[in-house]
């Protein structure tokens, strides 16, 4: 059986829609899968079963990105076509089947909105696959005996971006309550990310620093060893959300009604003001600290 899965471009989304893939891999045990993504989320799919293929889709004008895709394609029969995009590309293939997303923004989970392509209600939680060799990477990393607590302060764009020393204040609130607390700070590739996390980088030197050179596996290994995330709306925020770690997500302007983590251990706390427009500043640190230590269960 052969099964064509075209997702997001964007992390977040991405992760967000492995729980369908999961959900597939369960019914169709032998089938072969081949992913279409973006650059940034490819990595998301290196250790799944029954992957064939990753197609990268990097965005062209005139939507020509859409042209190759078919041509990468167009040669194979398909049993199942699964289109996240709402494209136009899976009706010009030869399937059996075919799931499409309806395009355009609504309100409600963004989950449960990829849930519905497949008639999944209520939606599968997102999933993360780790070859062994990205556990022991980790586990070299953040050794046992601290509590590792990961911290991601940035994001794809300022207005989601928490400021640096509330996110310095916070560990430093959380370790006053487990000394043992060690921080690992994370955060995506490419010289503007770093500089986003450099001030907190520089007031926490006994940090582990693990932004930018690692693979989206080995970012998710080293976050099923903490204790704890804290972090900004991002790819991020999802991929712990994903591997089970406690996720506390920081939300401005964007939706947490629609962009709120999803797992078995996951919330998100918003800067007060109307959901979609609030600036992330007005986000206090007190209110922060309280969700964590609940969400962690850090009492005093």
């Amino acid at each position: 059986m052969r099964i064509l899965f075209i997702t997001s471009t964007r992390l977040g989304d991405a992760v967000l829609s492995t729980g369908l893939l999961a959900v597939l891999l369960a019914r169709y045990p032998r089938a072969r899968f081949t992913i279409a993504c973006g650059p940034v989320a490819a990595g998301l799919f290196e250790a799944m079963p029954g992957r064939e293929r990753t197609i990268v889709v990097t965005k062209r004008r005139y939507d020509l990105h859409w042209l190759s895709l078919w041509r990468a394609c167009v040669g194979v029969r398909w049993d199942l076509c699964v289109d996240l995009r709402g494209s136009a590309v899976t009706l010009l293939l030869a399937a059996r089947r075919r799931a499409i997303m309806r395009g355009g923004r609504r309100q409600g989970a963004r989950v449960a909105h990829l849930g519905a392509v497949l008639g999944l209600s209520p939606p599968p939680l997102p999933v993360m696959w780790m070859a062994a060799a990205d556990r022991a990477l980790a586990q070299a990393m953040l050794p046992d005996g601290p509590v590792w607590l990961a911290l991601a302060p940035t994001a794809n764009w300022a207005g989601k971006v928490w400021p640096a020393a509330h996110f310095v204040a916070l560990a430093r609130a959380l370790r006053a309550l487990r000394p043992e607390m060690r921080v690992v700070i994370l955060y995506g590739p490419g010289e503007a990310e770093r500089r986003m996390a450099a001030p907190v980088l520089a007031a926490m030197p006994d940090a582990v620093d693990a932004g930018g050179g690692l693979a989206l596996p080995q970012v998710a290994a080293l976050l099923a060893r903490c204790g704890g995330f804290i972090g900004n709306d991002s790819g991020l925020m999802h991929l712990s959300a994903a591997v089970g770690t406690p996720t506390l997500g920081v939300f401005g302007p964007s939706r947490m009604s629609e962009y709120g983590p999803v797992g078995r251990c996951a919330r998100g706390i918003a800067a007060p003001g109307p959901e979609g427009s609030a600036p992330i500043a007005g986000l206090e640190v007190a209110p922060v600290v309280a969700a964590a230590v609940d969400l962690l269960g850090w009492r005093a």
